[in-house]
C-alpha cells in the first residue's frame, strides 16, 4: 500500500465516523469469538491416575477423602459458584478479625465432626499418619487453619507428649485434644529465633515454695510470633534458660498458663498482638513478658530434666548438648508437617496453571490460523513440566520422612532431624518458586484472589523461616555430614546410614560423551549425584580443616565455609530425593505408569542437573556433556505434554480446591457470572 492509499483509506475511515455513516460489508470481518474447551475432550489418559494417586497420597485416601467432602458439605469454609461449579476458599480479604474469628468456628465445626480423635490420646504409627493425611487436607484448604491446629496439637501437645511424663499426659492431653485448653508454644524471641540456645527469658526454683519462677529479663527476652497467643491460648509452653542455685543448666520447657477459662489474661503476664502479616492472617501471633509468673514446680516437662523439691537438679542425660537436643524434639513435627504442606500447595497451584494452560490460547503461528494453546509452545512446558517433575519427587520424599517420623525410635532420631531440615528447606524453597511461576503462567489470571496462587504466595512464604531459617538449617545438615566424614576418617570404618553408604564404593566414571538414553539411565543418573555429593563433602571438610590449621575456631571455619556448606547440602537433599523416587518407581510394574514415572525421574534428574552450576564448576561434567543433559530438558518436557493432564489429575485433588481458571474461564468472567 502507498502512502497515497494509506491517506485515501484513513480519510474514508474517519469521513465516515464524522458523517455516522455505515462501513461497507467488505470492511467488517469479525473473529469469531474465544470459546473454552474441557481438556479432557482432547487429552488421553494413558495410565490409571487413580492408582498414580495411591502411589502420591500413600496413606489414608479414604480419610482424606472424608474430609474433603466435610468441608465441602459446610457453609463455613466460604462456598462460591462460578460458571455452574463449586469452589471453597477462605476469603482473605476480609479483615485480620474476621479471618481469626473464621479459624476458630471452623475449627470448632471439625472438632464436633470428630476429625481430632486421636491426634493426641492415639498411639501407633495409624493413628499418626491419620493425623498427618487430615492435617495435609486442612492445608490445602486454609494455611492458617492448618498452622492454627499445628501449634495446637504438633507444637503445644507434641512438647507435652513427648517432654512431658505421666502426670503430664494424664492432666494435659485429653483436655488438648477436646479443647478445652488452647495451647501455643513460646520458643522464639524477639531476639532470638533461630538460635534457641541463646534465649533470655529466665526461669528460677523457689525450694521454699516449690515453684518455679519465670521472667522476661529485658525487651529482647520478649516471646514472639506465638500463634495462638494473641487472642485464644490458655496455656503455652514457656522455653527458657533454668538457673539452679545460681547455676544455669540450659534450656528447658515449663507449662505455664496465660489466660482464664474466661479468656482473661493471667496476672503478671503480658500479651500484646503482632499485627496484620502478609499472610496468616486467620492466626493471632502475639507477644508474652513474663514478670515473676510462679507456676508449680510439677509444670516442668521433665521426661529429659527434672528438679527435686529440696532444688536438686537431676538428669539421666549428663550431657548438656545432649539434653538441649532433646528438648527440641518437638520441632521436628514441625518441620515434616511444613515439608509436607509446600509439597501439596504446589500440587494445588501446578493443578490450577496446566489445566489453564491446556485451555487458554495465545497468538497463530500461520496466517489465519488457529491461536496456538499455551502448553503446546515448548517455552511453556519449560516452565511448568519441571516443576512438575519436582513436586512428583518430592511428593515421594515426603511419604519417606513421614514414614521415618511415625516409626522413629531413639536411635533414629538424628537421621530424622537431618532428613527433615534437608527436605523442610529444599522443599518450602521449591514450593515458593513454583508459586512464582504459576502465577506468571496464569497472567493476569494469576493476580486474582478467587484463583488461589497469588495468594498462596502470601501465605506461604514464611515456610522459608518457619520452624528454621532454611539457609541456617542447610549449614546444619553440611555440619552433620561433616562429622559423619571426620568419624569415618578416623576410625576408618565404613559410612553408614543417611544414604551416604555409596561413600564406600569407587568413585563413579561418567562417559566422555552422553547419549540420550544414557543421560535417561537411571543409574547414571544416581551416579552423577552421588559423584556431586562425596567430592562436595570431600570439599568441605578439607577447607573447614585448611581454615582450622590457620588457627579459626571450629565454628569460625564452619562460618567462613558458608558457600560450600550450603552446595553440599542442595547436593544431600536432590540426592536423597532421587533416590526416594527411584525406590518409589521401582514397585509399580512394568507399564504405562511406570513409563510416565521414568519420565518424570529423568526431567527430575536433569533439571536439578541443568540448574546447578556445581557440575561444571567442579567438572563432574564436561562443558559438552553439560549441554547434552541442558537439550535433554525441552525433549522430555514435549514427551510428557502429552500426559499433563493426567498427571495433575492424579493429584487427587477435589475440583473445589481448585480455582475458576482451572475449568471454564470464560463463563466464570462472563457478565452473567456477576449477577
Amino acid at each position: 500500500m502507498t502512502d497515497n492509499d494509506r491517506v485515501s483509506r484513513r480519510t474514508e475511515v474517519l469521513t465516515n465516523h464524522l458523517l455516522r455513516r455505515t462501513p461497507p460489508p467488505s470492511l467488517l470481518r469479525p473473529l469469531p469469538c474465544l470459546s473454552y474447551s474441557p481438556p479432557e475432550l482432547s487429552n488421553t489418559i494413558s495410565f490409571d491416575t487413580r492408582e498414580m494417586r495411591k502411589l502420591m497420597d500413600c496413606h489414608n485416601l479414604e480419610d482424606r477423602d472424608w474430609l474433603f467432602s466435610l468441608i465441602l458439605q459446610s457453609p463455613l469454609f466460604n462456598p462460591r459458584h462460578r460458571a455452574g461449579r463449586f469452589f471453597v476458599c477462605p476469603d482473605y480479604n476480609q479483615p485480620m478479625e474476621h479471618q481469626r474469628q473464621a479459624t476458630m468456628k471452623r475449627i470448632a465445626y471439625l472438632l464436633d465432626k470428630g476429625v481430632f480423635r486421636g491426634w493426641l490420646t492415639g498411639n501407633g504409627p495409624e493413628q499418626e499418619l491419620r493425623k498427618l493425611a487430615l492435617h495435609e487436607v486442612i492445608g490445602m484448604y486454609d494455611h492458617s487453619l492448618a498452622v492454627k491446629l499445628g501449634v495446637h496439637f504438633f507444637l503445644w501437645g507434641g512438647a507435652v507428649k513427648f517432654l512431658g511424663t505421666k502426670r503430664h499426659h494424664d492432666k494435659w492431653l485429653n483436655s488438648t485434644e477436646n479443647y478445652d485448653i488452647k495451647g501455643c508454644f513460646a520458643m522464639s524471641e524477639l531476639g532470638h529465633g533461630s538460635n534457641v540456645r541463646g534465649i533470655e527469658t529466665v526461669t528460677t526454683y523457689d525450694s521454699n515454695t516449690g515453684e518455679f519462677v519465670i521472667n522476661t529479663p529485658c525487651e529482647s527476652g520478649q516471646k514472639y510470633w506465638i500463634g495462638g497467643a494473641a487472642n485464644h491460648a490458655t496455656h503455652t509452653i514457656v522455653f527458657s534458660q533454668l538457673y539452679i542455685n545460681g547455676s544455669n543448666q540450659g534450656v528447658h520447657a515449663f507449662i505455664a498458663q496465660i489466660r482464664d477459662s474466661d479468656g482473661n489474661i493471667c496476672p503478671n503476664i503480658r500479651i500484646a498482638d503482632c499485627g496484620h502479616k502478609i499472610g496468616l492472617n486467620g492466626v493471632d501471633n502475639g507477644r508474652i513478658w513474663f514478670d515473676n509468673v510462679r507456676i508449680p514446680r510439677e509444670n516442668l516437662l521433665n521426661s529429659v530434666a527434672d528438679v527435686s523439691p529440696s532444688g536438686e537438679y537431676l538428669s539421666a542425660i549428663k550431657n548438656a548438648d545432649q539434653r538441649f537436643a532433646a528438648f527440641l524434639a518437638p520441632l521436628t513435627s514441625g518441620r515434616v508437617t511444613i515439608a509436607v504442606s509446600a509439597v501439596y500447595i504446589s500440587k494445588i497451584s501446578l493443578a490450577i496453571a496446566i489445566r489453564y494452560a491446556l485451555t487458554r490460547r495465545a497468538f497463530s503461528i500461520t496466517p489465519n490460523g488457529p491461536e496456538v494453546l499455551l502448553l503446546d509452545y515448548p517455552s511453556h512446558q519449560r516452565r511448568l513440566l519441571p516443576l512438575l517433575a519436582k513436586v512428583y519427587a518430592m511428593s515421594f520424599a515426603a511419604n519417606e520422612l513421614k514414614m521415618m517420623y511415625v516409626n522413629r525410635t531413639p536411635k533414629s532420631n538424628k537421621a530424622i532431624h537431618i532428613v527433615s531440615s534437608a527436605y523442610k528447606a529444599t522443599l518450602t524453597w521449591n514450593n515458593m518458586r513454583t508459586l512464582q511461576e504459576c502465577r506468571e503462567a496464569c497472567g493476569g489470571q494469576g493476580v486474582k484472589s478467587e484463583n488461589r496462587v497469588g495468594n498462596f504466595m502470601g501465605e506461604f512464604d514464611v515456610h522459608s523461616t518457619f520452624e528454621g531459617d532454611n539457609n541456617v538449617l542447610m549449614q546444619q545438615i553440611s555440619k552433620a555430614l561433616f562429622a559423619e566424614y571426620v568419624a569415618s576418617q578416623k576410625k576408618k570404618k565404613p559410612f553408614s546410614g543417611l544414604g551416604l553408604e555409596h561413600m564406600n564404593k569407587p568413585l563413579p566414571v561418567i562417559p566422555s560423551q552422553l547419549t540420550s538414553s544414557y543421560i535417561r539411565n537411571s543409574e547414571f543418573q544416581i551416579d552423577l549425584f552421588h559423584l556431586r555429593e562425596r567430592d562436595l563433602l570431600r570439599r568441605f571438610a578439607e577447607e573447614v580443616s585448611e581454615y582450622q590449621s590457620r588457627g579459626e575456631s571450629k565454628e569460625s571455619a564452619f562460618i567462613l565455609s558458608y558457600q560450600l556448606a550450603e552446595e553440599l547440602g542442595r547436593a544431600f537433599s536432590e540426592r536423597a530425593i532421587l533416590k526416594t523416587f527411584m525406590e518409589a518407581e521401582s514397585t509399580v510394574p512394568a507399564g504405562s505408569l511406570k513409563n510416565v514415572l521414568g519420565l518424570l525421574r529423568s526431567l527430575y534428574a536433569v533439571i536439578c542437573v541443568d540448574e546447578d552450576s556445581a557440575f561444571l564448576r567442579y567438572g563432574y561434567l564436561s562443558t559438552e556433556n553439560a549441554s547434552a543433559v541442558r537439550k535433554e530438558v525441552p525433549k522430555l518436557c514435549a514427551e510428557l505434554r502429552p500426559h499433563a493432564l493426567a498427571l495433575v489429575s492424579s493429584f487427587g485433588i477435589p475440583d473445589a480446591f481448585l480455582s475458576p481458571i482451572a475449568y471454564n474461564w470464560v463463563d466464570s468472567n462472563s457478565w452473567s457470572s456477576q449477577l
